[in-house]
Formats: structure tokens, sequence, C-alpha cells
């Protein structure tokens, strides 16, 4: 039994991650941290997390690293850059949902998120955390970036076609959408209740910070100098997200093939379902589970692929994805802990 600690436990990310740990036959919830709900119980900031009363403590680094084996950071972009370090010198293995590891160059994320990148070292080491893809560079890693939710679900979508060869050009094009929950837990005037409602709204387009993370990811999958074109926007439910990838193929490549190449490249995989050819998912059909469901289909005329998945943002985008990181790490069966049925409706 391994002790975990959860830091930014009290965001959204965070209660999922809790709710998962406190299901988990293998981790022992020991420390939650919250700032700004320090000295309450989960139980009370969260009433659907009835009977865990352990008590949101002021996040300190060497409390934590002395209780536990696992950290697991909850936390906004910046915070991970100190916590990371003092953890891991402390014995700590840390699984870090934030922005801060997840791009390997460090110019990159200070012209795409405004700060220095004040920790080059366990940059250097990070591992990025999208199992299905880099599984094998997962064991024994000590720091984990676990990727955006974004990317996780464009990548899934892309990547069979690019390891195949079969994409034929370097623009990626990528049209997504999420649940307001993707924009955490503190509320701004553009995600009231009064905003979201009834609407549908494409949000930092051409300049979300999510960019350069997929294009790395797409990078790294084999598509020489991809220039990604990425579209997100902001649809009024609480949970799941929809990333629909457009790829430029070979005139006359056949349905069929590439929906073969899809089920090979994925047959296997616990925790992604290959629709039938032409069948798109949705977001219902993840809903509080880890799994991606992808579909696909082939636009003839202007021989495009398209390709669909579906997730729920605060598992598999972020917070089941961290617990499948972990299990890999600790070399027990990566299903530990996640392998449920969600809700049918």
């Amino acid at each position: 039994m391994k002790r975990v600690a959860i830091i930014g436990a009290a965001g959204y990310a965070g209660a999922e991650l809790t709710r998962l740990v406190l299901g988990h036959p293998d981790l022992e919830l020991a420390v939650v941290t919250s700032a700004a709900d320090a000295g309450k119980t989960v139980a009370e900031v969260y009433p659907a997390l009835a009977g865990c009363t352990l008590v949101y403590a002021d996040p300190d680094p060497e409390a934590i690293a002395a209780s536990v084996d696992i950290a697991f950071l909850a936390v906004p972009h910046t915070a991970a850059l100190a916590l990371a370090p003092a953890l891991m010198d402390a014995g700590v293995t840390v699984i870090d949902a934030s922005a801060d590891f997840r791009l390997r160059d460090a110019s990159v994320y200070t012209e795409w998120y405004g700060v220095e990148h004040t920790a080059p070292g366990p940059l250097a080491s990070a591992v990025y955390g999208l199992p299905e893809l880099w599984r094998d560079m997962l064991p024994g890693a000590r720091l984990v970036a676990c990727p955006g939710c974004y990317p996780t679900a464009t990548l899934l979508a892309a990547a069979p076609a690019i390891e195949a060869g079969i994409v034929t050009s370097e623009k990626v094009v990528v049209d997504a959408k999420s649940g307001v929950s993707g924009a955490g837990r503190s509320a701004v005037p553009g995600t009231h209740y009064v905003a979201v409602n009834e609407s549908v709204a494409a949000y930092k387009v051409a300049s979300h910070r999510h960019t350069p993370e997929i294009a790395q990811g797409l990078a790294d999958l084999g598509l020489a100098n991809p220039k990604v074109v990425f579209t997100p926007h902001l649809v009024p439910m609480t949970r799941g997200l929809l990333s629909t990838v457009y790829l430029d193929i070979e005139p006359g490549t056949d349905i069929q093939k590439v929906h073969a190449l899809y089920a090979a490249r994925y047959a296997g995989e616990p925790f992604v379902t290959v629709h039938d050819a032409g069948r798109m998912p949705a977001t219902a059909e993840v809903r509080g589970g880890n799994r991606a469901h992808i579909g696909v289909a082939v636009d003839v005329p202007s021989s495009t692929l398209i390709v669909t998945c579906a997730i729920d943002n605060l598992v598999k985008g972020t917070s089941g994805q961290a617990v499948q990181c972990a299990n890999i790490i600790l070399g027990i069966p990566e299903t530990t802990g996640l392998d449920l049925p969600v809700p049918v409706l």
C-alpha cells in the first residue's frame, strides 16, 4: 500500500483524484492540501465524498514528503515549479497534472505561459504521461507530466494515422469542445451560469496554451514540422470533451483501411474504444470514466480523414490519467481502481 498526497485537492481535478484514490485498493490517501479550504474536511467541501474525514492542510512540502510515497499535484501552472523539485529531492514520486513540465523547451513554456521556467533540472527528466502512446517511458519515472485534456483527446485521435504514414500534410486542424469544469473551480465572468447556459462559444482562438503541447506530441508521433490550427469551444455542460481532428490523407484512401489501422493500433488498450467506421462518439459515453472513445470517417472529395475522440476532461483528461500513470510506475495493472462502469444516464 503506497501513501499518497493530493496537493490542490479541493479543485475539480483534485476532487476527482480524491474520489479515485479513495476507491483504489493499492493507494492510501494520507494528505490533502488546499490553501483556500485549509481546516475543512473533504466531506464539508464536497458532500458527495461523505465519510472522508481528512482535513485540508496548507501545502508544506517538508511535511508532505515525510508522510507519503507519491504526490499528485493538481495545482495551477507555476505552482509545481517549486513543489516538484522539493518533493523529488525528498524521494517522493511526483505526478503533476499542471502544465509546468509538459513542454520540453523552457523557452516555449515562457512564450506561452508568460513566466520563466525555474526548474530546468526536473524538466529534463519529466516523462509525458500519455500511456497509450508512450507507456514504455513510465516505468521508473520520478516525475510525470500529465497531458492537458485537449492534447490527450487530440493526440489519441491523430496518432494511428500519423504513425501509419497516411497523413500527407503538416497542417492539422483541431476543433474541440469542453465542459465548463475545464475552466476550474474559481469562477470568472466568462464561466458563470448566465454566461455559458444555452450558449456555445469559441475562446482563445489561435492563442490557447495547449497549442504547443499538441504540436510537440504530433512531432513525437512522427509528423514533421506540424502546423496546428486549434479552436477550443466552451459548451454548456459540466464535464466532457470532444476533439475532432482533420488530417489530409492520400486521395482514394479507403475508410475501411483507416478503420482497420485504428482498430489494430488500439487493440488491447484497456481505456480506448474504436467505434465502427462512420460512428462517432459522444461525451455521455465516457462521463465519469477513464475511457477514450474514437470514431473515424473519410471525406472522399477532399481526401480528409476526420477523427473524433471523446473523453471526460476530469478523468482521462486529468485525474484518471494521473492514476493510470501511477499504476504503471508501481508495476500494478494500469486498470486498477479505474476500470469501472460509467453511468448510462
